[in-house]
């Protein structure tokens, strides 16, 4: 049995899951995705881990928009696999924001307001059994 932790937004908004049979060694530095720059102008990469050996889960902030943004990204593209990024406010539970799918190569941009707040963070690459990362209360601010 896996463990996961699943958190829902009220109304029928987006939830996030944290699924995942276990980490795996990080993938070495050169075969590690890059971010993409898919959150768009003005984001930073502020804080990312190793997603097993499967990709990387980059957060990223924006000073001028005091939004955080998400990207998980496989190391290699290819068939479509389960992929999922998604974080909410540390202690708030009700502001969880996620992506998830069958994708080929990422997941997101997901974006949250992050202003005076820390951050719990959290990205999956399948096929199953999923590789995945989760990190609780960082990039407080």
């Amino acid at each position: 049995m896996r463990p996961s932790l699943r958190r829902t937004v009220t109304g029928g908004a987006l939830s996030m899951a944290f699924l995942g049979a276990g980490l795996v060694a990080a993938p070495s530095a050169s075969a590690a995705a890059a971010y993409n720059g898919a959150c768009g102008t003005g984001y930073t990469v502020v804080n990312s881990a190793a997603v097993g050996t499967r990709g990387m889960t980059y957060l990223t902030y924006s000073a001028a928009t005091g939004k955080n943004c998400i990207v998980t990204i496989r190391n290699t593209s290819g068939t479509g696999v389960y992929i999922y990024a998604g974080f909410q406010l540390a202690d708030q539970g009700d502001t969880a924001v996620d992506d998830h799918g069958t994708y080929t190569s990422y997941a997101g941009p997901v974006y949250i307001s992050g202003k005076g707040a820390c951050i719990d963070w959290s990205g999956a690459i399948g096929p199953a059994p999923e590789q995945y990362v989760i990190r609780y209360a960082t990039n407080c601010g």
